[in-house]
């Protein structure tokens, strides 16, 4: 510990009634055993907390813990220096007034015995300190006598017995050749007050030794109650942040659900506005935010409604005059070997485009029904190799297709939408990748622990480029502006991919490792959880039949090339 300041004086034995103390000095500074000085806490944070109840509980904590700490410090130091200046003022008083007491009183090269009388004579007092004073007998042998036998010279520091044994020369600033300096230091773990002063006119040489064991004990009693204190602070502040926290993150938490909500789509969730702070004030800002976003929903919605309302309306309509001309056009193209040769191509070109106009329109009744979520599927139990076998030979492609299909791969699945899936991705192949198209199926596990059916379409032809990859199956796409007009609706690939998903499946497109397209279609073994309980009631209600799906759009999606 640091030590604290000493006096120093000056008296001849002679004159006992004198003061011989004038002034004070420090002494070289040793290390205080009462307490160490406190070092600067410094918090820091690992990373950023992912609560925010928790950063403000936090920042409470951190700022009332640094508050505790500078005002506990300050209030230790400040009860630190006042109970050792005190303590330490009393006994240094009272050892100089009982060394000008008694040691001043003695005579010129006093006998030990002497010596020890007035040892005894100066620690009797309400101080309890110990006393060793030091003198030169009349045959110049050195006496030391103590009032305890436990104090000795070995106690004093060197240091402070080499201030206290030198002369200083008199001049203005000083008139006492000697003076009392003071030490405060450690042994065993306990603190003591160490002094010692030469009595003027060749006077013996005084220390005392006083335990601050007492002071020690008081002020760890009263760092230990700092501590509480603060620990009680923290624990408060604590509490009010958790208070604050919940007054302030209340509406938020009211503002994250009510987001929530208006993300999973209900449009009419608004949240309860009081008050004219900065939260309320965001609340409100909320709920405009929310009304505007309902309205332009429910005008974008009708205007949905409203088209597909119309592409239904039109498709149906459609279709009565489209059989009266069907049942034309199939006569014409019976009799069209015997037309005259100037009006045979104008009747073909009639026929092919009124076929295109029905594939077109039975194309959209089934996209209509997609939109509007009324598709339904209509399950049975099928072998996946049989029906791709049965598509296959209904449009007469055997002779063009490579399949690798093992039967006994039994499925539950509509089989009408997946011979409109086949048609789609076969034709496909066939009309821009050319023969012999490979068909693979076989079966996978499924991410949720399932079971798939997966079935592989690949071409030889060139591939597609990339740039069309993401939208081969986006509605009415064309790979080229050069070629606004196909053979297909531009639909096939679309309505394929819908009939999958209906499924719970998916359909992708990519590049085979050397040449040509592949399509890859995997659906669940088992789709029943997909399908209503009155399934079987919808067979035959969404268009075409058993024979119907060769009105599907068996090349539509040829433009996505």
């Amino acid at each position: 510990m640091r030590p604290a300041a000493a006096g120093e004086g000056r008296g001849r034995a002679v004159l006992a009634d004198a003061d011989p103390y004038r002034a004070r000095r420090r002494v070289p500074p040793g290390r205080s055993p009462v307490s160490p000085a406190p070092g600067r806490m410094r918090h820091r944070l690992a990373g950023i907390l992912p609560s925010l109840r928790l950063r403000l509980v936090v920042v409470f904590a951190v700022t009332a813990l640094s508050a505790a700490v500078a005002v506990s410090g300050i209030a230790y130091w400040l009860n630190r220096d006042a109970v050792l200046t005190r303590t330490q003022n009393a006994a240094l008083d009272d050892f100089r007034k009982m060394l000008g007491d008694h040691a001043g009183t003695l005579p010129p090269e006093p006998r030990c015995d002497q010596l020890r009388d007035a040892a005894n004579a100066m620690a009797d007092t309400t101080q309890t300190y110990e006393v060793l004073l030091i003198d030169e007998q009349p045959d110049g042998s050195p006496c030391a006598v103590t009032s305890d036998d436990g104090f000795t010279l070995d106690d004093v520091p060197r240091s402070l017995q080499e201030a206290v044994n030198e002369v200083r020369p008199l001049d203005q600033g000083n008139d006492a050749p000697y003076h009392l300096y003071w030490q405060r230091v450690t042994q065993d773990g306990t603190p003591y007050l160490v002094a010692g002063a030469t009595v003027i006119g060749d006077g013996p040489t005084g220390y005392l030794l006083k335990s601050l064991e007492a002071e020690q004990d008081d002020l760890n009693s009263l760092a230990w109650s700092l501590a509480i204190a603060s620990a009680f602070a923290v624990l408060g502040s604590a509490l009010l942040a958790q208070a604050a926290a919940s007054t302030v993150l209340r509406p938020v938490q009211r503002l994250g659900e009510a987001a929530r909500r208006l993300g999973e789509g209900k449009l009419d969730t608004r949240l309860t506005v009081s008050g004219t702070d900065e939260l309320a004030e965001l609340s409100r800002t909320f709920n405009s935010a929310a009304a505007s976003l309902e309205r332009r929903v429910d005008d974008l919605s009708a205007r949905e409604q409203s088209s597909r309302r119309f592409v239904a309306d039109m498709s149906h309509e459609l279709r009565t005059p489209l059989t009266a001309i069907s049942a034309v056009t199939e006569v014409l193209e019976d009799e069209q070997d015997n037309l005259d040769p100037m009006i045979a191509p104008a009747v073909g070109l009639v026929v092919s485009e009124t076929h295109r106009l029905s594939e077109l329109v039975e194309n959209l009744m089934e996209v209509t029904r997609f939109d509007a979520g009324t598709a339904r599927l209509v399950l049975d139990d099928v072998d996946v190799a049989e029906q791709v076998m049965a598509c296959m030979d209904a449009r007469a492609w055997l002779d063009a297709v490579e399949l690798d299909a093992p039967l006994g791969v039994r499925a539950r699945l509509d089989p009408r939408r997946l011979d409109v899936i086949l048609a789609n991705l076969i034709g496909n192949a066939l009309k821009h990748g050319g023969s012999p198209v490979r068909v693979a199926v076989r079966t996978e596990p499924a991410p949720d622990g399932g079971e798939l059916v997966v079935i592989e379409v690949a071409d030889r032809g060139p591939g597609i480029p990339e740039s069309v990859l993401p939208h081969v199956f986006d509605r009415f796409y064309k790979a080229s502006a050069s070629r606004p007009r196909s053979e297909g609706s531009g639909l096939g690939l679309s309505i394929a991919l819908e009939n999958a998903h209906i499924h719970g499946g998916e359909i992708t497109a990519r590049n085979g490792p050397e040449r040509g397209a592949v399509f890859t279609l995997r659906l669940p073994r088992h789709a029943d959880r997909l399908a209503p309980e009155d399934a079987d009631t919808d067979k035959g209600a969404e268009g075409p039949g058993a024979d119907g799906h060769r009105r599907q759009d068996e090349g539509s999606g040829e433009e996505s090339r």
